[in-house]
């Protein structure tokens, strides 16, 4: 008889299931969870019971922990990894509620919905307000993963023309949904005459879509978002309201939550907005509760499908202790050092490891999906979303070494170029020790400038000089060539990521073919 205890309130539906001991106590409190959970093989949680290190230490049965929603900050991942205890939660259960929203913002917005509303409250009947229809016009998608491809299909319906710009999601999947998929951003933005944004709120996505970005839309576009806040810059957002650029605003989201009262947003008579409600209905809650609940009993079972955090046998990785978050480095930097979209990745596995390397594989997968997803990425799913994603992922094992007793290589191919990465654990440290054909050791941590230049004297004079006087602090340096007077690459460690105007200024550099920056 499997025991699962109900610590935050739910609707679990009404399917029984044999073998399990649900017991329902919403609102329990933290001394009581503390003093039982050890009679218990499952927990199931929301936001409100913080399930650390202290209750992993008392749950002594615990095999599960659900999470009725998408987020698991309230849960120490790593803790409950480490015991062997799994972690599931149901992010696609409020994937309909989130679409109909965005949706119904930009109808209301292209309608003048809450304008009309308004004035009708102040006993004002105004008629002479023109609204936009959606058929023929052309919407931009930014982020097409489970929302804004639901989105998308909505849009379909309404005999618009959807265009989506996504560096990684697959072709295929952008063709199947009937979707133009874009390479360039500013592509999407000169045709959108409306816009929603679907995108996690990342170091990548923050104010991606600021002044400029806004006044590239034609004349009288509709912006949405119900995504994340700050993700559209909302002094930007709001200028280029007020000079008439855009006919209308929706707005799940806020950069601040609650905003301010005050904030010019929420009293300009062009904005529609919700209180971020876009998983706020009955069927999204109830789907969660059954969903969550299903994938418990499952998980404690034996079913890993659902699982997010690691399934690997925990001596496995303390054999490659090291190597694990070597691997997340070696993808963090190449996702963000190789242009184009991904399409295949190649781990190789050179020398003799104490236990099969297949995981390092995993945690690459992992380090590359990081950057563009913002949570539920671990070394159980990192597989399975690579997959999604249509991106192959293959292994090579070679037990000779080849300069290093143990040398992980990572290929990473686009449709514009291939890259690689090579690294290493030395006195249990990770290192760095070739980008392509060049060969340096740098420390896998921090903020990382990765420039390809001609092998000619003055190079990093020039560059340091004008990190200097834009106040970036190098606190370190590698030089790699391929021959004297060839090409070379170096890489610079800085304290700080250098703002978008100093890293322009640096792609102009004549001395430079390329630089890229690095976040690990």
């Amino acid at each position: 008889m499997w025991r699962i205890l109900v610590t935050d309130e739910m609707q679990l539906g009404e399917a029984s299931w044999p073998g399990v001991l649900l017991d329902y106590r919403p609102g329990m409190p933290r001394e009581e969870v503390l003093e039982a959970i050890g009679a218990y093989d499952a927990l199931i949680t929301r936001s409100r019971t913080r399930v650390d290190r202290e209750l992993l230490e008392r749950g002594t049965r615990l095999k599960v922990i659900g999470r009725g929603g998408v987020g698991v900050d309230n849960i120490d991942l790593e803790e409950a990894s480490r015991r062997g205890v799994m972690v599931v939660n149901v992010p696609e259960a409020n994937t309909r509620s989130a679409a109909e929203l965005a949706f119904a913002l930009m109808l209301a917005a292209a309608r003048g919905v809450a304008l009309s509303d308004r004035k009708l409250r102040e006993g004002v009947w105004d008629r002479k307000f023109l609204g936009l229809e959606l058929r023929g016009k052309t919407l931009g998608i930014v982020g097409l993963g489970r929302i804004g491809s639901q989105v998308a299909r909505f849009a379909k319906h309404f005999d618009m023309r959807v265009l989506a710009y996504d560096p990684y999601i697959p072709r295929a999947r952008a063709e199947s949904l009937g979707v133009e998929l874009v390479d360039e951003l500013e592509a999407l933005l000169h045709r959108a005459q409306f816009l929603t944004v679907h995108t996690p709120l990342t170091e990548e996505t923050r104010g991606m879509i600021g002044r400029r970005e806004l006044y590239l839309l034609p004349k009288n576009a509709v912006v949405v978002n119900a995504a994340r806040g700050g993700i559209i810059q909302e002094e930007a957002l709001l200028e280029v309201l007020e000079e008439g650029h855009l006919f209308a605003v929706g707005l799940d989201v806020f950069a601040q939550e609650p905003p301010p009262v005050d904030h010019p947003l929420l009293h300009h008579p062009r904005v529609v907005h919700t209180a971020h409600l876009g998983a706020n209905t009955f069927e999204a809650q109830e789907r969660v509760g059954e969903a969550v609940l299903e994938r418990v009993v499952k998980a404690l079972k034996g079913d890993f499908t659902y699982a997010i955090n690691t399934g690997f046998d925990p001596e496995a990785f303390q054999a490659l202790k090291g190597f694990i978050p070597l691997g997340e480095a070696l993808g963090k930097l190449l996702v963000q050092i190789t242009r184009g979209r991904a399409q295949a990745v190649e781990v190789a596995f050179y020398g003799r490891f104490e236990a099969s390397p297949e995981p390092v594989a995993t945690a690459v997968a992992k380090g590359m999906l990081e950057r563009v997803l913002s949570e539920g990425v671990n070394l159980v799913s990192a597989g399975p979303l690579l997959r999604e994603r249509g991106i192959h992922l293959s292994t090579y094992h070679d037990p000779e070494p080849r300069g290093y007793t143990q040398l992980v290589e990572v290929r990473l191919s686009t449709d514009q170029e291939t890259r690689r990465a090579r690294g290493t654990v030395l006195g249990s440290q990770p290192r760095l020790v070739g980008i392509d054909d060049y060969p340096l050791e740098v420390v896998p941590e921090g903020h990382l400038l990765v420039c390809v230049n001609h092998d000619r004297p003055g190079v990093v004079g020039r560059v340091g000089t004008l990190l200097g006087e834009a106040g970036v602090n190098i606190a370190g340096m590698q030089l790699g060539r391929d021959a004297p007077g060839g090409r070379a690459l170096f890489v610079l460690t800085v304290d700080e990521r250098p703002s978008p105007e100093v890293l322009e200024a640096l792609a102009r550099l004549e001395v430079l073919e390329r630089v890229d920056v690095v976040e690990l």
